[in-house]
């Protein structure tokens, strides 16, 4: 099995990916528990100290202005946890709540939060053993950290409240400690703060839709060629010195993209030989690379700000080196509130996809639609259909497609445009980071479907094409979904099956691979 090892500098995507969907096991290095224990002594130094450290030994939030004396600070640090565990409504994916541990851990071990080499190590020790916490769907404002789904997850570092074991049976949290040999945490001071103020949740569910998307990206400019395909359009608008007068890198990509799925076609280059010559494509199948493109660069940005917070420390008070503040410790350096668990960054990227995922999803539907319809698809029957009118063919197959199209739209509605105050106005503005994350994640299985309905209607318009031979790509991925359990051309019959083999082979990747072999890489 894969072994992540956990050091002071951060974590990569491909890590959180393996960890969260590969359950890869976690080791902390040694420099982390160096600096694990060097922080430490930091927090001791000043909890030691009269005067009062935010954190350490002060109360949270509004509540900040309490100093708590030396015999209360064990209870604090408890009592924020199990008060803080506040998440209602439907469990959260267990990849989700992984990636989130695994992130939370990442930040702990940098040396900036103060928390003690045992309790990175607890956090380790519980992955590994894949007992998962219950996180719940709501809890988090995306400021001052995923507050209540981290605390949901600290809560079983304590061995309190309920949570997944290997086998999948949700058991207390105390007991599945105890089955695996991990000996629940009495949190010091600073710990139960450090282990909640962090963007994890947002920040792990951005990876992994940024893993999704890279795949559906590409699965839509094979979609969109063999739509291209479907309806005798021309490959010419594909050309490499176009696309290269608007330089964007995505275009440029998703262009190539199509062009090498569409090398060797026979159904090419026809528009102009039919009864009503067309001068050019309607705009869904002209300007797909332009589409897709844009949404390309759209993932670009977003995995450089998902890059810059996988090498962030993100903890409210950080500890820090040196320094000569009023909450500066005889170890060398400090303890300093800041705000950088704000979840912004990570918000504004969050909803920027689920903005670009929609358009993809609208423009594959258009290309539907226009495969369908028998007076814009350039002599295919009705709907796809074998015998129109006896049978509905693809009638509601698009329907389907349609209302999932629709709910792209309402997805798309930024929810870091919203704020609401909390914590007596001391947090009055927050990011609603984790609630964009949380429809992004509906969005990108929205879309697989989507595409997955283009890819079914497109397939069946090239084999109603009789006479002329598609690409080599073409009929690469054509032999793949009808293994894949997707039939061609027919007579009617019963279709959910059919649209959710083809929806679970763009998802999965198995179109990109069936069609590598011919193309050579896609981007």
């Amino acid at each position: 099995m894969h072994t992540v090892v956990v050091g002071t500098s951060g974590t990569t995507a491909e890590d959180v990916i393996a960890v969260a969907r590969g359950n890869a096991r976690i080791e902390l290095s040694g420099e982390a528990v160096s600096a694990l224990a060097a922080a430490r002594a930091i927090v001791d130094a000043l909890a030691a100290k009269p005067e009062p450290v935010y954190g350490v030994s002060t109360g949270f939030g509004a509540l900040a202005s309490r100093h708590i004396g030396h015999d209360l600070r064990t209870q604090l640090q408890r009592n924020i946890v199990r008060s803080h565990a506040a998440g209602m409504g439907p469990r959260v994916e267990r990849e989700v709540v992984r990636a989130l541990m695994f992130l939370r851990l990442k930040t702990v071990a940098s040396g900036h939060t103060g928390v003690r080499p045992e309790v990175a190590q607890t956090m380790a020790d519980v992955l590994n053993a894949g007992i998962t916490p219950v996180v719940h769907e709501y809890g988090s404002l995306g400021c001052s950290g995923d507050l209540a789904p981290l605390s949901h997850c600290a809560l079983t570092l304590m061995g309190e409240g309920d949570a997944e074991g290997p086998d999948g049976t949700l058991r207390p949290a105390g007991e599945l400690l105890a089955a695996h040999g991990i000996k629940p945490v009495e949190l010091h001071e600073k710990e139960g703060l450090a282990l909640l103020n962090g963007t994890d949740g947002m920040l792990g569910m951005l990876i992994m839709a940024l893993d999704d998307l890279r795949r559906l990206y590409t699965s839509a400019d094979i979609t969109a060629a063999l739509t291209l395909e479907g309806l005798l359009g021309t490959d010419t608008v594909l050309a490499p010195d176009l696309h290269a007068i608007r330089p964007h890198p995505g275009q440029a990509a998703s262009a190539a993209n199509m062009r090498a799925v569409l090398h060797g076609s026979e159904l090419t280059g026809h528009y102009q030989e039919e009864e009503a010559p067309r001068v050019q494509d309607a705009y869904s199948v002209r300007c797909a690379p332009q589409v897709a493109g844009a949404g390309r660069d759209t993932l670009a940005h977003a995995a450089l700000v998902a890059e810059r917070e996988l090498a962030a420390a993100i903890d409210n008070p950080v500890v820090l080196p040196g320094g000569t503040s009023e909450a500066a410790g005889s170890e060398g350096g400090r303890v300093e509130s800041n705000g950088n668990f704000h979840g912004a960054p990570v918000a504004y990227v969050l909803d920027f996809l689920a903005i670009a995922a929609a358009d993809l999803g609208s423009i594959a539907e258009r290309r539907t639609d226009r495969l369908l319809d028998k007076n814009r698809s350039h002599g295919l029957p009705p709907f796809l259909a074998d015998d129109a009118g006896v049978d509905s063919g693809l009638m509601i197959a698009q329907y389907t497609q349609a209302a999932l199209v629709s709910e792209m739209k309402r997805l798309a509605v930024p929810a870091s445009a919203d704020s609401i105050p909390s914590s007596a106005m001391q947090e009055d503005h927050v990011s609603m980071g984790w609630s964009a994350a949380r429809k992004l994640r509906t969005a990108v299985d929205n879309l697989a479907r989507i595409i997955g309905v283009e890819l079914y209607a497109a397939t069946r318009a090239i084999g109603l094409r009789r006479g002329l031979t598609p690409a080599p790509a073409s009929r690469a991925a054509i032999a793949a979904l009808r293994a894949a359990g997707a039939d061609g051309p027919g007579p009617d019959r019963f279709l959910a099956p059919e649209l959710a083999a083809a929806e679970a082979f763009v998802r999965d990747g198995r179109l990109i691979e069936a069609v590598q072999p011919v193309t050579g890489p896609l981007a």
